[in-house]
């Protein structure tokens, strides 16, 4: 799995820290997201999948 996320579509919403804390966090100075680990192991793919899913900008790509 790989994940890729558009920083510039992101608002800082948080959803997808809320759903796979140990994959995104959210940058300090401006709240957006930043990826902790863009290759998580395959028993991850259902959390990334659903951080995806409730992204409201849908900044982030799942590539399995």
């Amino acid at each position: 799995m790989n994940i890729v996320v558009d920083q510039g579509k992101c608002v800082g919403a948080g959803q997808c820290v809320l759903a796979a804390d140990d994959v995104f966090d959210q940058r300090d100075e401006d709240g957006l997201v930043d990826l902790l680990d863009a290759s998580p192991p395959p028993e991850r793919l259902a959390d990334v999948r659903h951080a995806a899913a409730v992204c409201p900008a849908s900044a982030i790509e799942v590539e399995a």
